[in-house]
């Protein structure tokens, strides 16, 4: 049963009564709590697709070759009847991206093929979450990435400066962006947490 989930590719489960933590084999979400790394873009998003799938269901844990990660995590296929498997609908749907490790790659041509789609179509991540280009156009706007000293935490996939002038999407170059409210440069119209939607 599963008793939480955690991100998007990791949950904790009740195993005869004692509460395990798995991590998905096969595939990678976005990271939404890592202690090191901002959110990142459709990391939101996947935490909560992993959720509406498996949050309070049985599920059948299958292992592959290894039994636990470095971090004491099961690693494992997750399957719920009727859904599939689990580790596969995150990727065909566009919430994880397809991360496999010798020996563990019982799957690996399955999730291929999923991603392969998932990205043909833009679906999640693959639709909104624009590599960011570099821009400097004299408007505060200044290379991406990775949030830095004097970027806005707002747009964690982007460095817009917190204190430059009011920006438009037009003036940044850049669509479908992760936006954290408070939106200081109001680029998130409709307020869906995505920035310059196309």
């Amino acid at each position: 049963m599963v008793t939480r989930v955690i991100d998007g590719d990791t949950v904790e489960v009740n195993i005869n009564g004692k509460l395990r933590t798995v991590r998905y084999i096969g595939i990678d979400t976005p990271e939404t709590k890592h202690p090191s790394k901002t959110v990142e873009c459709f990391g939101p998003e996947a935490s909560r697709f992993n959720e509406e799938l498996v949050a309070g269901r049985q599920v059948l844990l299958e292992k592959d070759m290894t039994d636990k990660d470095r971090y004491g995590r099961l690693l494992r296929y997750l399957w719920i009847e009727g859904v599939g498997l689990v580790n596969q609908k995150l990727v065909e749907n566009g919430y994880a991206r397809v991360s496999t490790y010798p020996p563990d790659v019982k799957s690996e041509a399955l999730l291929i093929a999923a991603e392969a789609s998932a990205k043909a179509e833009g679906k999640g991540l693959w639709g909104a979450c624009s590599e960011p280009r570099p821009i400097n156009n004299g408007k505060g706007v200044v290379g991406t990435g990775h949030v830095g000293d004097n970027c806005s935490p707002a747009y964690p996939t982007l460095c817009l400066q917190s204190q430059s002038q009011d920006l438009d999407c037009l003036d940044i170059k850049a669509f479908n962006f992760l936006v954290l409210q408070p939106d200081p440069h109001r680029l998130d119209g409709d307020g869906d947490g995505i920035g310059c939607e196309r």
